[in-house]
Protein backbone atom coordinates (compact mmCIF):
# COMPACT_ATOMS: atom_id res chain seq x y z
CA UNK A 1 0.00 0.00 0.00
CA UNK A 2 1.05 3.36 -0.69
CA UNK A 3 2.56 5.96 2.19
CA UNK A 4 -0.19 8.58 0.26
CA UNK A 5 -3.14 6.46 0.02
CA UNK A 6 -6.09 5.88 1.96
CA UNK A 7 -7.56 3.08 3.44
CA UNK A 8 -7.63 0.10 5.47
CA UNK A 9 -10.71 -0.37 5.18
CA UNK A 10 -12.66 0.70 1.80
CA UNK A 11 -15.94 1.25 3.88
CA UNK A 12 -14.58 3.65 6.29
CA UNK A 13 -13.29 7.33 4.79
CA UNK A 14 -9.67 7.62 5.32
CA UNK A 15 -7.43 10.74 5.35
CA UNK A 16 -4.60 10.30 2.97
CA UNK A 17 -1.56 9.53 4.24
CA UNK A 18 1.01 11.96 6.06
CA UNK A 19 4.53 11.25 4.00
CA UNK A 20 6.04 8.57 6.17
CA UNK A 21 8.86 11.40 7.29
CA UNK A 22 6.33 13.65 8.16
CA UNK A 23 4.28 11.36 9.76
CA UNK A 24 6.95 9.76 12.02
CA UNK A 25 8.60 13.33 12.98
CA UNK A 26 4.97 14.29 14.48
CA UNK A 27 4.36 11.31 16.23
CA UNK A 28 8.03 11.48 17.45
CA UNK A 29 7.12 14.84 18.89
CA UNK A 30 4.09 13.84 20.21
CA UNK A 31 5.67 10.78 21.90
CA UNK A 32 8.22 13.17 22.95
CA UNK A 33 5.85 15.69 24.88
CA UNK A 34 6.72 12.99 27.99
CA UNK A 35 10.57 13.05 27.60
CA UNK A 36 11.02 16.85 27.56
CA UNK A 37 8.23 17.43 30.39
CA UNK A 38 10.59 14.80 32.57
CA UNK A 39 14.14 15.26 31.73
CA UNK A 40 14.48 19.49 31.47
CA UNK A 41 12.68 19.42 34.74
CA UNK A 42 15.92 17.19 36.65
CA UNK A 43 18.35 20.29 36.27
CA UNK A 44 15.41 22.49 38.36
CA UNK A 45 15.04 20.20 41.20
CA UNK A 46 17.90 21.71 43.55
CA UNK A 47 16.34 25.21 42.83
CA UNK A 48 12.75 24.21 43.20
CA UNK A 49 14.02 22.56 46.34
CA UNK A 50 15.61 25.03 47.84
CA UNK A 51 12.63 27.66 46.87
CA UNK A 52 9.47 25.85 47.46
CA UNK A 53 10.73 23.14 50.54
CA UNK A 54 13.32 24.46 51.79
CA UNK A 55 12.95 22.18 54.76
CA UNK A 56 13.05 18.98 52.92
CA UNK A 57 14.70 19.42 49.94
CA UNK A 58 13.80 15.61 48.71
CA UNK A 59 10.11 16.40 48.35
CA UNK A 60 11.56 17.91 45.27
CA UNK A 61 11.33 14.78 42.89
CA UNK A 62 7.88 14.91 43.48
CA UNK A 63 7.66 17.27 40.55
CA UNK A 64 8.94 14.21 38.54
CA UNK A 65 6.01 11.81 40.03
CA UNK A 66 3.41 14.13 40.11
CA UNK A 67 3.76 14.34 36.40
CA UNK A 68 3.93 10.72 35.92
CA UNK A 69 1.07 9.73 38.02
CA UNK A 70 -1.41 12.56 36.60
CA UNK A 71 -0.10 10.90 33.02
CA UNK A 72 -1.05 7.37 34.15
CA UNK A 73 -4.61 8.40 35.22
CA UNK A 74 -5.31 10.38 32.25
CA UNK A 75 -3.84 7.59 30.44
CA UNK A 76 -6.70 5.40 31.55
CA UNK A 77 -9.34 7.30 30.30
CA UNK A 78 -7.63 8.46 26.86
CA UNK A 79 -7.89 5.94 24.70
CA UNK A 80 -12.22 4.79 24.80
CA UNK A 81 -12.27 8.46 24.98
CA UNK A 82 -11.18 8.78 21.46
CA UNK A 83 -12.44 5.52 20.25
CA UNK A 84 -15.56 7.36 20.91
CA UNK A 85 -14.85 10.94 19.62
CA UNK A 86 -11.90 10.00 17.20
CA UNK A 87 -8.26 10.56 17.88
CA UNK A 88 -7.85 14.44 16.67
CA UNK A 89 -10.52 16.08 19.39
CA UNK A 90 -8.63 14.15 21.81
CA UNK A 91 -5.37 14.44 21.27
CA UNK A 92 -5.79 18.65 20.98
CA UNK A 93 -8.07 18.78 24.28
CA UNK A 94 -5.09 16.70 25.68
CA UNK A 95 -2.37 19.42 24.95
CA UNK A 96 -5.01 22.25 26.02
CA UNK A 97 -5.23 20.61 29.41
CA UNK A 98 -1.28 20.28 29.43
CA UNK A 99 -0.80 23.81 28.33
CA UNK A 100 -2.86 24.80 30.79
CA UNK A 101 -1.63 22.68 33.80
CA UNK A 102 2.18 24.05 32.87
CA UNK A 103 0.90 27.71 33.18
CA UNK A 104 -0.46 27.13 36.49
CA UNK A 105 2.93 25.72 37.61
CA UNK A 106 5.00 28.50 35.67
CA UNK A 107 2.36 30.83 38.09
CA UNK A 108 2.24 28.90 41.34
CA UNK A 109 4.12 30.22 44.43
CA UNK A 110 3.55 26.86 46.51
CA UNK A 111 4.77 23.69 46.23
CA UNK A 112 1.19 22.53 46.63
CA UNK A 113 0.55 24.77 43.51
CA UNK A 114 3.27 23.77 41.38
CA UNK A 115 2.16 20.05 42.26
CA UNK A 116 -1.01 20.31 41.16
CA UNK A 117 0.24 21.98 37.57
CA UNK A 118 2.43 19.47 37.33
CA UNK A 119 -0.46 16.83 37.99
CA UNK A 120 -2.61 18.39 35.95
CA UNK A 121 0.01 18.51 33.20
CA UNK A 122 0.71 14.81 33.09
CA UNK A 123 -3.20 14.44 32.47
CA UNK A 124 -2.97 16.30 29.96
CA UNK A 125 0.13 14.78 28.53
CA UNK A 126 -1.84 11.67 28.50
CA UNK A 127 -3.41 12.35 25.35
CA UNK A 128 -0.81 12.96 23.37
CA UNK A 129 0.94 9.49 24.92
CA UNK A 130 -1.98 7.30 23.95
CA UNK A 131 -3.74 8.81 21.36
CA UNK A 132 -0.38 9.17 19.08
CA UNK A 133 0.10 5.03 19.21
CA UNK A 134 -3.27 4.54 18.60
CA UNK A 135 -2.89 6.45 15.15
CA UNK A 136 -0.21 4.10 14.15
CA UNK A 137 -2.17 1.35 14.98
CA UNK A 138 -4.84 2.82 12.46
CA UNK A 139 -2.72 3.27 10.23
CA UNK A 140 -0.31 0.38 10.15
CA UNK A 141 -0.01 -3.74 12.05
CA UNK A 142 2.88 -6.01 12.60
CA UNK A 143 6.80 -5.75 11.91
CA UNK A 144 5.69 -2.75 9.52
CA UNK A 145 4.05 -1.24 12.76
CA UNK A 146 7.25 -2.02 14.58
CA UNK A 147 9.51 -0.68 11.94
CA UNK A 148 8.21 2.46 12.14
CA UNK A 149 7.93 3.00 15.52
CA UNK A 150 12.06 2.00 15.83
CA UNK A 151 11.92 5.22 13.76
CA UNK A 152 10.25 7.05 15.61
CA UNK A 153 12.10 5.94 18.75
CA UNK A 154 14.85 7.39 16.81
CA UNK A 155 13.71 10.80 17.10
CA UNK A 156 12.21 10.41 20.18
CA UNK A 157 15.62 8.86 21.59
CA UNK A 158 17.19 12.79 20.89
CA UNK A 159 14.93 14.01 23.44
CA UNK A 160 16.70 13.12 26.55
CA UNK A 161 19.84 14.41 24.62
CA UNK A 162 19.33 17.87 25.05
CA UNK A 163 16.37 18.11 27.38
CA UNK A 164 18.45 18.76 30.68
CA UNK A 165 21.05 21.09 28.65
CA UNK A 166 18.17 23.15 27.42
CA UNK A 167 16.16 22.93 30.95
CA UNK A 168 19.73 24.11 32.47
CA UNK A 169 19.61 26.95 30.06
CA UNK A 170 16.83 27.88 30.85
CA UNK A 171 17.62 28.09 34.37
CA UNK A 172 20.42 30.10 33.82
CA UNK A 173 18.73 33.24 31.13
CA UNK A 174 15.19 33.31 33.72
CA UNK A 175 14.75 30.97 36.43
CA UNK A 176 13.33 27.17 36.66
CA UNK A 177 9.86 28.56 36.14
CA UNK A 178 11.22 29.38 32.42
CA UNK A 179 11.05 25.86 31.43
CA UNK A 180 6.96 25.54 32.27
CA UNK A 181 7.25 28.27 29.60
CA UNK A 182 9.18 25.97 27.12
CA UNK A 183 6.42 23.03 27.71
CA UNK A 184 4.12 25.59 26.55
CA UNK A 185 5.45 26.53 23.09
CA UNK A 186 6.33 23.26 22.64
CA UNK A 187 2.34 21.92 23.05
CA UNK A 188 1.16 24.79 20.49
CA UNK A 189 3.60 23.60 18.28
CA UNK A 190 2.26 19.90 17.92
CA UNK A 191 -1.20 21.16 17.92
CA UNK A 192 -0.66 23.58 15.19
CA UNK A 193 1.14 20.59 12.84
CA UNK A 194 -1.87 17.94 14.06
CA UNK A 195 -4.48 20.57 13.68
CA UNK A 196 -3.42 21.72 10.14
CA UNK A 197 -2.00 18.57 8.49
CA UNK A 198 -2.87 15.14 10.72
CA UNK A 199 -6.54 14.10 9.14
CA UNK A 200 -8.75 12.17 11.95
CA UNK A 201 -7.75 8.27 11.23
CA UNK A 202 -10.89 6.67 13.43
CA UNK A 203 -13.72 6.96 11.29
CA UNK A 204 -17.52 7.31 12.23
CA UNK A 205 -18.34 3.60 11.78
CA UNK A 206 -16.08 2.08 13.54
CA UNK A 207 -16.17 4.61 16.62
CA UNK A 208 -17.21 2.59 20.05
CA UNK A 209 -19.44 4.38 21.93
CA UNK A 210 -18.77 5.91 25.27
CA UNK A 211 -20.30 3.31 27.44
CA UNK A 212 -19.42 1.16 30.29
CA UNK A 213 -20.30 -1.89 29.56
CA UNK A 214 -18.30 -1.90 26.29
CA UNK A 215 -15.32 -0.47 28.43
CA UNK A 216 -15.45 -3.36 30.93
CA UNK A 217 -15.93 -5.54 27.86
CA UNK A 218 -12.86 -4.42 26.37
CA UNK A 219 -11.00 -4.22 29.25
CA UNK A 220 -11.65 -7.65 29.74
CA UNK A 221 -10.89 -9.09 26.19
CA UNK A 222 -7.69 -7.42 26.42
CA UNK A 223 -6.78 -9.10 29.62
CA UNK A 224 -8.03 -12.42 28.49
CA UNK A 225 -5.59 -12.18 25.50
CA UNK A 226 -2.39 -13.57 26.78
CA UNK A 227 0.13 -12.09 24.66
CA UNK A 228 -1.18 -8.74 25.05
CA UNK A 229 -1.30 -9.45 29.40
CA UNK A 230 2.63 -10.80 29.36
CA UNK A 231 3.55 -7.91 27.09
CA UNK A 232 2.34 -5.61 29.17
CA UNK A 233 3.67 -7.08 31.83
CA UNK A 234 7.45 -6.93 30.69
CA UNK A 235 6.91 -3.33 29.79
CA UNK A 236 5.98 -2.42 33.09
CA UNK A 237 8.86 -3.71 34.62
CA UNK A 238 10.93 -2.07 32.07
CA UNK A 239 9.47 1.04 32.80
CA UNK A 240 9.33 0.59 36.46
CA UNK A 241 13.32 0.75 36.25
CA UNK A 242 13.48 3.55 33.83
CA UNK A 243 11.79 5.84 36.15
CA UNK A 244 13.86 4.50 38.68
CA UNK A 245 16.83 5.28 36.66
CA UNK A 246 15.83 9.04 35.80
CA UNK A 247 14.90 9.30 39.54
CA UNK A 248 18.69 8.70 41.04
CA UNK A 249 20.57 9.56 38.06
CA UNK A 250 21.40 13.45 39.10
CA UNK A 251 21.85 12.33 42.71
CA UNK A 252 24.48 9.56 41.62
CA UNK A 253 26.03 11.83 39.19
CA UNK A 254 26.13 14.43 42.45
CA UNK A 255 26.80 12.40 44.75
CA UNK A 256 28.33 9.39 44.06
CA UNK A 257 31.13 10.82 41.60
CA UNK A 258 31.09 15.02 41.87
CA UNK A 259 30.10 15.59 39.07
CA UNK A 260 26.79 17.42 39.51
CA UNK A 261 27.20 20.31 36.75
CA UNK A 262 28.29 17.92 34.12
CA UNK A 263 24.98 15.86 34.28
CA UNK A 264 22.81 17.52 31.59
CA UNK A 265 26.51 16.74 29.33
CA UNK A 266 26.94 13.27 29.91
CA UNK A 267 23.17 12.43 30.37
CA UNK A 268 23.04 13.82 26.99
CA UNK A 269 25.62 11.78 25.74
CA UNK A 270 24.22 8.60 27.15
CA UNK A 271 20.87 9.31 25.10
CA UNK A 272 22.31 10.01 22.13
CA UNK A 273 24.73 6.67 22.33
CA UNK A 274 21.45 4.95 23.16
CA UNK A 275 18.96 6.55 19.83
CA UNK A 276 21.67 3.90 18.15
CA UNK A 277 19.62 1.09 19.42
CA UNK A 278 16.14 2.09 17.82
CA UNK A 279 18.19 2.52 14.44
CA UNK A 280 19.51 -1.29 14.73
CA UNK A 281 16.42 -2.59 15.84
CA UNK A 282 14.28 -0.86 12.94
CA UNK A 283 16.55 -2.86 10.92
CA UNK A 284 16.65 -6.33 12.41
CA UNK A 285 13.15 -6.40 13.52
CA UNK A 286 11.70 -7.78 10.26
CA UNK A 287 14.14 -9.63 9.88
CA UNK A 288 14.43 -11.17 13.53
CA UNK A 289 10.97 -10.58 15.14
CA UNK A 290 9.92 -8.57 17.97
CA UNK A 291 9.95 -11.35 20.64
CA UNK A 292 13.90 -12.79 19.72
CA UNK A 293 15.03 -8.93 20.33
CA UNK A 294 13.43 -8.43 23.59
CA UNK A 295 14.80 -11.59 25.07
CA UNK A 296 17.96 -11.11 23.95
CA UNK A 297 17.82 -7.17 25.06
CA UNK A 298 16.95 -8.19 28.40
CA UNK A 299 19.05 -11.12 28.91
CA UNK A 300 22.42 -9.22 27.89
CA UNK A 301 21.42 -6.59 30.61
CA UNK A 302 20.23 -8.67 32.97
CA UNK A 303 24.20 -10.11 32.85
CA UNK A 304 25.58 -6.73 32.60
CA UNK A 305 23.45 -5.76 36.38
CA UNK A 306 24.27 -8.40 37.64
CA UNK A 307 28.15 -7.56 37.23
CA UNK A 308 27.26 -3.73 38.09
CA UNK A 309 25.68 -5.20 41.44
CA UNK A 310 28.51 -7.34 42.69
CA UNK A 311 31.07 -4.81 41.79
CA UNK A 312 29.38 -2.22 43.57
CA UNK A 313 28.38 -3.81 46.61
CA UNK A 314 31.80 -4.87 46.79
CA UNK A 315 33.14 -2.20 45.94
CA UNK A 316 35.62 -3.66 44.01
CA UNK A 317 36.09 -0.88 40.55
CA UNK A 318 39.67 1.25 41.00
CA UNK A 319 38.90 4.55 41.30
CA UNK A 320 39.74 5.42 37.68
CA UNK A 321 37.42 2.83 36.37
CA UNK A 322 33.99 3.73 38.20
CA UNK A 323 32.66 6.60 36.66
CA UNK A 324 33.15 4.77 32.96
CA UNK A 325 31.45 1.89 34.43
CA UNK A 326 28.45 3.48 35.47
CA UNK A 327 28.54 5.46 32.25
CA UNK A 328 28.44 2.49 30.41
CA UNK A 329 26.34 0.66 32.50
CA UNK A 330 23.44 3.75 32.82
CA UNK A 331 23.95 4.11 28.79
CA UNK A 332 23.41 0.65 28.25
CA UNK A 333 19.74 1.01 30.34
CA UNK A 334 18.63 3.70 27.80
CA UNK A 335 19.82 1.85 25.20
CA UNK A 336 18.24 -1.32 26.14
CA UNK A 337 15.00 0.82 25.69
CA UNK A 338 15.29 0.75 22.03
CA UNK A 339 14.91 -2.79 21.51
CA UNK A 340 12.16 -3.33 23.78
CA UNK A 341 9.66 -0.31 24.64
CA UNK A 342 8.63 0.02 20.86
CA UNK A 343 8.53 -3.44 20.14
CA UNK A 344 6.36 -4.63 23.36
CA UNK A 345 4.02 -1.80 22.06
CA UNK A 346 3.83 -3.28 19.07
CA UNK A 347 3.42 -6.87 20.41
CA UNK A 348 1.13 -5.80 23.01
CA UNK A 349 -1.42 -3.59 20.52
CA UNK A 350 -1.30 -6.24 17.27
CA UNK A 351 -4.22 -8.19 18.58
CA UNK A 352 -6.39 -5.36 19.71
CA UNK A 353 -6.83 -3.18 15.89
CA UNK A 354 -10.52 -2.93 16.83
CA UNK A 355 -9.89 -1.35 20.18
CA UNK A 356 -6.69 0.14 19.70
CA UNK A 357 -7.67 3.31 21.96
CA UNK A 358 -8.79 1.13 24.77
CA UNK A 359 -5.71 -0.73 24.10
CA UNK A 360 -3.54 2.02 24.04
CA UNK A 361 -4.78 2.88 27.12
CA UNK A 362 -5.16 -0.13 29.14
CA UNK A 363 -0.69 -0.52 28.16
CA UNK A 364 -0.34 3.04 29.44
CA UNK A 365 -1.90 2.76 32.43
CA UNK A 366 -0.98 -0.37 33.80
CA UNK A 367 2.73 0.23 32.11
CA UNK A 368 3.00 3.80 34.08
CA UNK A 369 0.94 3.20 37.46
CA UNK A 370 2.69 -0.15 38.80
CA UNK A 371 6.31 0.99 36.98
CA UNK A 372 6.23 3.79 39.33
CA UNK A 373 5.03 1.88 42.45
CA UNK A 374 8.69 -0.37 41.10
CA UNK A 375 10.12 2.63 40.40
CA UNK A 376 9.55 4.77 44.33
CA UNK A 377 11.06 1.65 46.44
CA UNK A 378 14.59 1.47 44.14
CA UNK A 379 14.65 5.43 43.82
CA UNK A 380 13.99 5.98 48.04
CA UNK A 381 16.94 3.12 48.46
CA UNK A 382 18.87 5.30 46.98
CA UNK A 383 22.73 4.90 49.62
CA UNK A 384 24.89 7.49 48.30
CA UNK A 385 25.88 4.57 45.52
CA UNK A 386 23.85 2.75 42.37
CA UNK A 387 24.15 -0.53 44.16
CA UNK A 388 20.41 -0.38 44.57
CA UNK A 389 19.20 0.21 41.31
CA UNK A 390 21.78 -2.22 39.86
CA UNK A 391 19.72 -4.77 41.95
CA UNK A 392 16.46 -3.33 40.65
CA UNK A 393 18.11 -3.74 36.94
CA UNK A 394 18.87 -7.36 38.38
CA UNK A 395 15.39 -7.94 39.37
CA UNK A 396 13.48 -6.35 36.68
CA UNK A 397 15.24 -7.97 33.66
CA UNK A 398 15.37 -11.75 35.02
CA UNK A 399 11.36 -11.55 35.83
CA UNK A 400 10.92 -9.49 32.14
CA UNK A 401 13.62 -12.70 30.56
CA UNK A 402 11.28 -15.31 32.34
CA UNK A 403 7.95 -13.73 30.91
CA UNK A 404 9.35 -13.43 27.34
CA UNK A 405 9.96 -17.06 27.54
CA UNK A 406 6.22 -17.46 28.21
CA UNK A 407 5.58 -15.24 25.64
CA UNK A 408 7.71 -17.27 23.18
CA UNK A 409 6.10 -20.79 24.50
CA UNK A 410 2.73 -19.34 23.94
CA UNK A 411 3.65 -18.40 20.37
CA UNK A 412 4.62 -21.62 19.87
CA UNK A 413 1.18 -23.00 20.82
CA UNK A 414 -0.43 -20.73 18.83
Amino acid sequence: MSDNTSSLNPDSAMPPRLPLPEFIALIAMLFATIAFSIDAMLPALPDIGKELMPYDINRAQLVVTSFVFGMGVGTFFTGPLSDAFGRRPVLLIGALVYMLGAALAWYSQSAEGVLIGRGLQGLGAAGPRVVAMAIVRDLYSGRQMAKLMSFTMIVFSLVPAIAPALGAMIIAVSSWRGIFMAFVIFSMITVIWVYFRQGETLPVDRRIPLKPARFAYAIREAFANKMFLLSVLVQTLIFGLLMALISSTQQIYDTSFGRESEFPFWFGASAVIAASASLINARLVVRLGMRSLISTALLIQFGISVVMAIMGAADLWPAWLAFPAWFFWSTSLFFMLGFTLGNLNALAMEPMGHIAGMAASIIGAVSTVFGIAIAIPIGLSFNGTYTPLAIGSVICTFLGYLIMLQIKKLERVN
